[in-house]
């Protein structure tokens, strides 16, 4: 074995270990930020704040689909309609 494969050899198995301890840390719910500090998060919190999150993809996808249904159209073209009714007598 040469002197740089075994560099290689090294840096690698460094890398899975980190690697693997990364991944045991959050099974576990611990995180760590960007100076190193590490803190213990709930996993209830966490999945209250997932649920939540869920509940607001559901609320934006029906708004943005709503407003592109065929009767959505209708409604809006009907109600276009009765307001320029509404200029008409206005005037």
């Amino acid at each position: 074995m040469t002197f740089w494969s075994a560099i290689v050899l090294i840096v690698a198995i460094l890398a899975i270990t980190e690697m693997v301890k990364s991944r045991h840390r959050a099974r576990h719910g611990i995180t760590r930020d960007h100076l190193g500090s590490e803190t213990l998060t709930d996993s209830r919190d966490a999945q209250r704040e997932i649920e939540d999150l869920r509940e607001r993809i559901k609320v934006l996808e029906r708004i943005a689909t709503e407003g592109n249904t065929l009767d959505a159209r209708e409604t809006q073209r009907i109600s276009a309609e009765i307001e320029a009714l509404r200029d008409k007598q206005a005037d």
